[in-house]
């Protein structure tokens, strides 16, 4: 049992806002460094071999995502026995805003092993802030609205990494060509798109924007009260994650949630560090392309979690992540079946000529419609996961479970990211490779399914 208080601090206006920022300050890491701007020039752009780039990312994403799975439920659980989660949240904020940044000296041609070490820290730091501020959601709203918030932060994620994409893309991010921006105007700052400086600089401003958004939840949000000593918290804290996993032998419930999520959310952090740099290697997609294209999703992605934000209130989160990852399954055979002048393995033949403009070829318009669907469903899926699991846990054991909230998103993660790469080099084919993540999400929702809702039927 944790030192600390288990009624919740239930916050105000003010507090909840500042607590659903953090995602609208967290998200443009994802959106525009991980997902559609620096990672598809990492596999693009930074060396002359696209294909050993894309397995050093997939790499790069693995290694993270094995300390993540390590560490994440022991650091939940000392933080549940130490106390307040902001200090652990400004000490990672300050690893993930230092690497980040780093990211501007990732210059083509320069050797690909900086990027990649300051990729795996940021990550890491990044998923670990998230641990804990997720892990004090319980505390701030009771739990008929955990739903209705999380659904919100998400989508204010969504709607901040979009400000984000959209500002690179028309102001910074130049044609190579033509020297211009998607408005026509030559980038701000002087950026030179040949030395790739139009994506670099994506790193310094995701660390800026979280730097100046993760404000209001220091200012505002209210943290847990004062625990033990930080040496003492540490000893209960391995004491009491044992004791938790022990525990979950007996909340069968949970137990299965947590491994079904873990299945599906290899599926998830699959199609989301390799979507975009996946496109980039079919269709040659420069930085503009790849930016319109993550618009796109954001735009969908925004709307759907206002959507699945009403939905998990009256139906409930369950309802919610199974529509979802129907959605994602669909969308990623449509994905891996589509290439240039064919969609469905071949059955649709399509048109190759390229009418010009953007997304000029049929098989690049039937890429973004399958696109979609993938906006409608990764942040409904992800939100009402978190939701998921808060109403079926208390208040004061929210950082340990949340702790391993991150580790079964992350515990085999790494094999999504190692089969993709096994495959792909082994058959030269990264559209074989994107295809395993039908497995991860397919497995998944059919333990999903299977489980109760709440995942503690005794709460």
């Amino acid at each position: 049992m944790s030192h600390l208080e288990e009624v919740p601090a239930k916050a105000g206006r003010r507090g909840i806002w500042g607590w659903m920022l953090f995602d609208w300050a967290a998200q443009p890491f994802f959106t525009v460094v991980t997902t559609f701007i620096f990672g598809p020039y990492f596999v693009s752009r930074l060396t002359a071999d696209p294909v050993s780039a894309q397995t050093a990312w997939s790499n790069m994403a693995t290694i993270s995502s094995l300390i993540i799975a390590i560490l994440s439920p022991v650091l939940g659980s000392i933080a549940d026995q130490s106390g307040p989660r902001k200090p652990w949240i400004a000490f990672f904020a300050l690893v993930k805003i230092t690497c980040v940044s780093a990211l501007w000296f990732a210059a083509p041609g320069s050797p690909i092993i900086w990027p990649m070490i300051f990729m795996i820290l940021a990550s890491i730091a990044a998923e670990f802030s998230t641990v804990f501020n997720d892990s004090m959601m319980p505390r701030l709203v009771g739990r008929d609205e955990v739903g209705r918030i999380s659904n919100i932060a998400w989508g204010l994620g969504y709607l901040g990494g979009m400000v984000v994409l959209i500002a690179v893309v028309t102001l910074l991010a130049a044609n190579p060509q033509t020297g211009r921006t998607l408005i026509g105007i030559p980038p701000l700052f002087g950026l030179d798109p040949h030395q790739g400086e139009d994506a670099r600089i994506t790193g310094p401003i995701a660390g800026l924007w979280y730097l100046v958004f993760i404000l209001p939840m220091f200012f505002f949000t209210p943290d847990a009260g004062k625990g033990l000593p930080m040496i003492r918290a540490v000893r209960a804290g391995f004491f009491e994650l044992a004791g938790t996993l022990g525990d979950l032998r007996r909340r069968i419930g949970i137990a299965k949630f947590l491994v079904a999520r873990m299945l599906y959310q290899d599926g998830v952090n699959g199609l989301l560090i390799l979507g975009g740099a996946f496109a980039a290697g079919m269709f040659g997609w420069a930085t503009i392309e790849i930016g319109i294209y993550g618009i796109i999703l954001n735009v969908v992605a925004i709307f759907s979690c206002l959507m699945a934000g009403r939905l998990d209130r009256r139906l409930g989160s369950k309802v919610v992540v199974v529509i979802s990852l129907v959605l994602l399954i669909v969308a990623t055979v449509g994905i891996v079946s589509t290439g240039p002048g064919f969609v469905f393995f071949g059955l649709l033949p399509l048109p190759v000529e390229d009418s010009g403009g953007l997304f000029g070829t049929a098989a690049e318009k039937a890429y973004i419609l399958f696109g979609l669907l993938i906006g409608l469903a990764f942040g409904p899926v992800q939100a009402s996961s978190r939701s998921y699991l808060a109403r079926s846990i208390e208040p004061s054991e929210s950082g340990r479970y949340f702790g391993i909230y991150a580790l079964s998103g992350r515990a085999t993660s790494f094999l999504a990211t190692l089969l993709f790469s096994v495959v792909t080099y082994a058959s030269g084919s990264a559209r074989l490779g994107m295809a395993t993540l039908v497995i991860f999400l397919a497995a998944g929702l059919l333990l999903l399914l299977a489980t109760p809702y709440p995942a503690d039927r005794r709460r």
